[in-house]
């Protein structure tokens, strides 16, 4: 008998932390949607009501139409939400084209862009504050389905961290005061298709993933003062996810995904304590956890998802019983997994088909879903709350399904937008980022 997450708060917040190994510093985040993937790292706000049902005319509170283009997913905390963008300035010039090899599909940068963070009123979607962070002419464009500012900010409720890759890493108070920055230099992309990973926040350290086409590594920084705590190289090329804190057996980690190797970090010292083979290129998405699993995966030339043991995880786990299942299809590719209650959900590739697995097992819970009424790729990630998951396609379509066994639909959504950032849910809220315009949908 699968017990709700709502029922399980009741016994306690604590308890429910340390079932599901979440790193959640401060208990009143859980309330809120303070980083990409939720207060808890795995796409659910346990305790969010947001909407069934909207449209244009239909449950919108407010519609803001936004500077510039950015996919950075929004976060909500308090009375406001926070997102990052790339405003393009000045007049246009001629294409310039990044010359990596193996691009394709990318556009031209044509004009400098001023990176920026927002700051907007949950209340009524007015604009707080928008503060520059820098100006600059991007050396790469990126692919034509990205954008220069594709990194989600995190906050910890009184500081707002927004990282731009090349453009730098900023700490501001959340009423817009600059308290530090950093400039870890130049990030060059495989295939010039841009950056993506998010900063993430345990304690007192900020952690930061830097692998691209040059010497990666892993950072992390005293959240207060942006001193370096520690750096570590990592024998990597180019990956988009962001890095998971779990905590197993009274020991924080940091795990990553990347082509290489999905491996795990010491929290306090850097110091790699595991890793593991199994992935192929281009690791977009992120990892979770359950029940002292690591659960990775990808799709890119090939698909693939494993589940490590974190038990007993020590030095080299490609191959032994650390790895306690593996898929080989229908695994995601940009999207991240939803891990709600006893259930994994992910989607295949990029497209309109959701799985469902055990996921200490890796067995199915029932074929695969196709997700009628989005005709377009889903780059976003789905999230859930309230019973529910919701999914969104680049096409402007969310479809709400109902979280149990059946997974029946529940509602078919549609705006006037294109969207690539997965929603964020507070309260009675669910905010959505498009291409032009950031929603609040509220009943």
């Amino acid at each position: 008998m699968r017990t709700p997450l709502l029922g399980i708060l009741g016994w306690g917040v604590a308890f429910l932390l340390r079932c599901l190994g979440a790193e959640v510093s401060d208990a009143s985040l859980l309330r809120a949607w303070p980083s990409w993937r939720g207060p808890l790292g795995n796409g659910v706000a346990p305790f969010a009501q947001p909407p069934l049902t909207w449209s244009e005319t239909n449950h919108v509170r407010w519609k803001l139409p936004l500077p510039g283009k950015g996919h950075s997913s929004p976060i909500a905390v308090g009375d406001r939400v926070f997102l990052q963008t790339a405003i393009p300035i000045g007049e246009p010039q001629a294409p310039v084209f990044d010359k990596a090899p193996g691009t394709h599909d990318n556009v031209g940068v044509t004009h400098r862009h001023q990176f920026a963070l927002l700051a907007v009123s949950r209340t009524n979607g007015s604009v707080l504050w928008q503060k520059v962070l820098r100006e600059s002419f991007p050396h790469e464009g990126g692919h034509a389905t990205g954008s220069l500012a594709s990194h989600s900010p995190t906050t910890d409720g009184e500081r707002v961290y927004a990282f731009f890759g090349s453009q730098g890493l900023y700490c501001l108070s959340v009423s817009g005061e600059l308290i530090w920055q950093k400039d870890l230099g130049r990030m060059n992309t495989l295939h010039a298709h841009g950056e993506g990973s998010s900063p993430v926040l345990s304690g007192d350290l900020l952690i930061l993933c830097w692998d691209h086409e040059g010497e990666s590594f892993l950072y992390a920084f005293d959240k207060r003062t942006g001193e370096l705590r520690w750096k570590v190289p990592r024998n990597e090329t180019t990956s988009w996810a962001t890095p998971l804190v779990v905590e197993h057996q009274g020991r924080r980690q940091v795990v990553v995904s990347a082509t290489r190797r999905v491996r795990g970090y010491d929290l306090e010292t850097g110091r790699q304590i595991w890793e593991c083979a199994g992935l192929t290129d281009n690791v977009v998405s992120s990892p979770v956890h359950y029940q002292g699993l690591i659960i990775a995966g990808n799709s890119y030339y090939q698909q693939a998802m494993l589940a490590i043991r974190l038990e007993g995880a020590e030095g080299d786990l490609t191959g032994t019983e650390r790895v306690a299942w593996r898929l080989n299809r229908l695994t995601p590719y940009v999207s991240s997994p939803l891990l709600y209650d006893d259930t994994l959900y992910f989607l295949r590739h990029n497209q309109n088909i959701l799985s469902r697995i055990d996921p200490l097992t890796g067995k199915p819970r029932g074929e695969p879903l196709r997700l009628d009424g989005i005709r377009d790729f889903l780059f976003s990630s789905p999230v859930g709350a309230a019973g529910r998951i919701y999914l969104t396609g680049r096409d402007g379509v969310t479809l709400v399904l109902r979280h149990d066994r059946e997974n029946a639909t529940l509602a078919v959504n549609r705006l006037d937008d294109v969207f690539s950032a997965t929603a964020a849910l507070i309260d009675r809220e669910l905010y959505l980022r498009g291409e032009r315009f950031l929603y609040c949908l509220a009943e």
